[in-house]
């Protein structure tokens, strides 16, 4: 790997000669109409959709994606998502049980999906979370909100919280569950894809345990998923469908094959049979008609970023997936890369921690951003770091 100069933060690199960046980020461009492969027909008349490859960043189609609007069950993956938080941070069990408040029993009870819970009940947070993903279970999702937060506007500000860690900029949510509320929830698809690039790389354990299943057995209860592609599409393993008469019929899906993941958005489809039929022929399309050009391993040091007033002078950058460059089958476009970051990145730094971001640019298609991470603690200087920091800076 060769680096060249630095400059306010940014890094051009040079990848096994795959690449010609200019030192001060200027992208290089391929002229005259764009290779990007024409998305599959179905998808034409979807009032909202969007495509990405998580591994690159790449948007491979997009229609409307920043259009706020209203997300019905797929709302129940935010619910999901916070409860995966809540678990990884140790403040929720999976074997924990959950009162069903008699009051919360009366009004759920059949109200839409169910699980029918009663106040006889106990359910455990694994059993709700099957519930949840697998039935999408609207009481459920209140029992859950009760039980773990107090109550459902407590569970619903975890919520938010979570999707401005996110960067979820343009959505809100108000309920758990995705029933009907004026529009006071909303997403974008843009954001839904920032939700599920959390949880599938967060999160992968909880995200295999609960997502893509076509049946759970709650009691007596036989709970089915309405997922058109887990079975259908090789690869496919969620997330989450969607639909009230306001919203229409949404979907959230994902799928990963040779270890690519891509992650789609159908947002506002009149009809469930259009909308399964467009997310089959989206996620199979996004694989046979682009390919993937490796780049870097999971872990690899991609770049180093300064530090400030660290025990270290620079810190590994590192990502929390295989890196590509996706591109249009077929063809041999191009490829830049450019490391950003504002430095010096000033310690403490805990490995894992966000610090930068890498661009991937294919020829002349939008570019594909994926996030950079510490590859490894580093402390604040003591005073023989001080000193050794200050004479390396001397040499700069």
């Amino acid at each position: 790997m060769k680096f060249l100069p630095k400059r306010a933060g940014m890094l051009a690199l040079m990848v096994a000669g795959l690449l010609v960046q200019p030192p001060g980020g200027g992208a290089v461009m391929a002229a005259g109409p764009s290779i990007a492969p024409a998305p599959p027909p179905e998808v034409a008349a979807i009032p909202v959709s969007m495509l990405v490859d998580l591994n690159s960043g790449q948007i491979l189609t997009e229609r409307r994606p920043d259009v706020p609007f209203l997300p019905a069950s797929v709302t129940k993956v935010m619910t999901a998502y916070v409860a995966f938080e809540e678990i990884a941070a140790g403040r929720l069990h999976f074997d924990q049980r959950f009162p069903v408040p008699e009051d919360a029993s009366k009004e759920w009870w059949a109200k839409g999906t169910s699980m029918y819970l009663t106040p006889q009940d106990r359910p455990t947070l694994a059993e709700l979370l099957h519930g949840i993903m697998t039935n999408s279970a609207n009481d459920a999702c209140i029992v859950l909100a009760r039980g773990a937060a107090g109550s459902v506007d407590n569970w619903t500000a975890k919520m938010n919280a979570a999707a401005r860690r996110l960067g979820m900029s343009r959505s809100h949510y108000h309920t758990p569950n995705g029933w009907m509320d004026d529009g006071l929830t909303y997403v974008t698809a843009r954001d839904l894809v920032r939700l599920s690039d959390a949880m599938t790389m967060n999160y992968p354990r909880f995200y295999r345990a609960f997502s893509g299943r076509k049946h759970y057995f709650w009691r007596d209860v036989a709970m089915r998923s309405h997922d058109p592609t887990v079975g259908v599409v090789p690869g496919a393993d969620g997330i989450k469908t969607g639909y009230t008469r306001e919203a229409g019929y949404n979907f959230l899906g994902s799928a990963e094959r040779n270890g690519r993941r891509l992650v789609m958005v159908l947002a506002g489809t009149p009809t469930f049979r259009e909308r399964d039929a467009a997310a089959r022929a989206l996620l199979e399309w996004g694989f046979s008609a682009w390919s993937a050009r490796p780049l870097f391993d999971k872990g690899a040091t991609i770049a180093t970023a300064r530090v400030q007033g660290g025990a270290a002078y620079a810190v590994p950058m590192v990502a929390d997936r295989d890196v590509i460059a996706t591109l249009p089958a077929g063809t041999s476009p191009q490829i830049g890369l450019t490391v950003r970051y504002k430095g010096p990145v000033k310690a403490p730094i805990a490995k894992g921690q966000r610090i930068g971001t890498l661009e991937i640019r294919v020829g002349n298609l939008p570019p594909g951003h994926v996030p950079l991470r510490a590859g490894r603690d580093v402390a604040v200087a003591g005073p023989v770091d001080r000193l050794r920091n200050g004479f390396m800076n001397l040499l700069q």
